[in-house]
């Protein structure tokens, strides 16, 4: 095998497309890797390897706790930095920034984790991730208390370092848990980043509940956690695809040994997947080392899931789910609610973090298209409701409640969907030797549409008043579920393989693949 020296990722075992739909489909053995494995049991998934794979996804995903509290900070904090009595106060375009300036970054996160990803693998990835957050924590637990202006600068560094770590950590451990899962594991494990975003989110939003005048010593708590967290990427292996596309084949045989939960050398299955790892890397390498990641744009295979993905963040954001997470006590008291708004918070994070778990049973029966059309009819619907309460308000009785109700039932249909699937599917959807780029790519998109709204979100209920805020989200809610419906594939219990041919159209053999089940690209 040539001595791969761009950094491109290599691509999971191969099979061929089956099916004439990308349709979820039942092998007949619950263990298999495809329903025509051979014979030799090498694809079948042991309950030691089973255990061993998901005990590395979360460790790997702890890290994306940190990046949750830091998402969800700006919620705890905006109340009492906004708060005249405060010794030390922003102002209201300040705390706007301070909110947003967090988006700003994670695009370029986004692009660096990429990078990252191919260059000097998932695990290094991991680390710096960890390292830079723990300096940002540091930063606003020790920030200014006498000088507004130097605070606000502070803060400001701070949030840029941690956005920085956001936009870093939304694909390495999705990336990380698709490469060493067996497919039968793979939708549950690449939504542990959705369910590692949501419990960070509900840390931060419980400790701002239980520490509200004192988010600097929150921040200390986040600081030493995510210090944790570095340290337990220590033990986990590096992923054997990187390492084979890094012609690092002894360190890749150790890696799949430890992963696939075989301690015997020369296994015959370690070999084979080593061998079709090896296999078609040198046949990549050999018709495509003349061509650019962005020759690799043009092939329907990496700019047909790249529209789709951007496509789909563009609905996450757009539909409001971000502007509740970062605002979530100022949107609570904007929505009606008549609860402490750092209580709604807590409700907020703790039916995020339910629904996450909820929705790895939901993803692997139902798949991933169900689903987000359920999400998106429950999220209209919700924003809809918020708005006729704004107009119709009832300050008693049953429907005093129905605020509290509706956000949090927004909540669980967008976690339900928008919000989980976009982060997931990332792992799934592009071709295995430019994944990483396409993920960091596409993450770039995501959050800098999240910087749009989350920082003209203030302006827009100024300029149009709640309720049409809340009609606009609803809006976008409906035309989200036509996106669904017309073009989003569904991938539930396909290879990388046969949904990367799905969208080349094209079947290893050369035949024309045929479409997938209700969904048009």
């Amino acid at each position: 095998m040539a001595n791969p020296t761009d950094g491109q990722e290599s691509p999971t075992p191969q099979s061929k497309v089956q099916d004439e739909k990308l349709k979820p489909h039942r092998s007949d053995s619950a263990e298999s890797l495809n329903p025509h494995a051979p014979d030799d049991n090498a694809n079948v998934l042991t309950r030691k390897a089973a255990l061993m794979q998901i005990t590395m996804a979360i460790v790997a995903n702890i890290t994306i706790i940190s990046s949750g509290m830091g998402l969800g900070f700006p919620s705890i904090a905006m109340l009492e930095l906004t708060n005249s009595t405060s010794s030390v106060t922003l102002s209201e375009n300040e705390a706007s920034w301070f909110a947003s300036v967090t988006s700003i970054m994670c695009p370029f996160g986004g692009l660096l984790a990429g990078f990252m990803l191919d260059r000097v693998g998932r695990k290094k990835t991991l680390y710096f991730i960890n390292f830079i957050s723990v300096i940002s924590w540091a930063m606003m637990a020790f920030a200014s208390r006498t000088d507004s202006v130097f605070l606000f600068v502070q803060l400001m560094v701070a949030r840029v370092i941690i956005g920085l770590a956001i936009g870093l950590s939304s694909s390495p451990a999705a990336v990380y848990a698709a490469e060493i899962a067996h497919p039968n594991l793979r939708g549950r494990l690449t939504l542990l980043t959705a369910l590692c975003t949501g419990i960070g989110m509900l840390i931060i939003y419980s400790l701002g509940y239980i520490f509200k005048n004192d988010w600097r010593f929150v921040c200390i708590l986040c600081g030493i956690f995510t210090f944790a967290s570095l340290l337990s990427v220590i033990p986990i292996p590096e992923s054997p695809s990187w390492l084979v596309a890094k012609n690092k084949l002894p360190k890749a045989e150790k890696s799949l040994k430890k992963v696939r939960a075989i301690k015997e050398d020369n296994h015959p299955k370690i070999t084979e997947e080593l061998d079709n790892l090896a296999d078609n890397i040198a046949r990549f390498r050999a018709s495509q080392t003349s061509k650019s990641k962005m020759v690799m744009l043009q092939k329907p295979e990496c700019y047909k899931p790249l529209a789709i993905m951007c496509t789909f963040f563009f609905f996450q954001q757009f539909t409001g789910i971000f502007v509740i997470i970062v605002y979530a006590a100022r949107f609570s008291i904007e929505a009606g609610v008549n609860i402490d708004p750092f209580l709604s918070a807590v409700f907020v994070g703790l039916t995020r973090v339910v629904t996450t778990i909820l929705m790895s049973f939901i993803s692997d029966r139902f798949g991933r298209r169900p689903p987000a059309l359920f999400s998106g009819f429950g999220m209209a619907i919700c924003m809809f409701g918020l708005a006729a309460c704004i107009v119709y308000p009832s300050p008693e009785g049953f429907l005093h409640w129905m605020p509290t109700i509706l956000l949090v039932a927004f909540i669980f249909c967008a976690t339900l969907g928008f919000l989980t699937l976009p982060f997931a599917m990332i792992a799934e959807m592009y071709p295995p030797k430019v994944r990483g780029f396409l993920a960091g790519l596409t993450i770039f998109a995501g959050y800098t549409m999240s910087f749009v709204i989350i920082k003209v979100y203030p302006s827009m209920v100024i300029a149009m008043g709640n309720e049409n805020v809340f009609l606009f989200f609803g809006a976008i809610s409906v035309v989200g579920i036509g996106f669904v419906y017309f073009f989003l594939p569904e991938t539930k219990g396909r290879t990388l393989e046969e949904i990367e041919a799905y969208f080349r159209g094209t079947k290893d053999t050369g035949e024309v693949a045929l479409k997938a089940s209700d969904a048009k690209v």
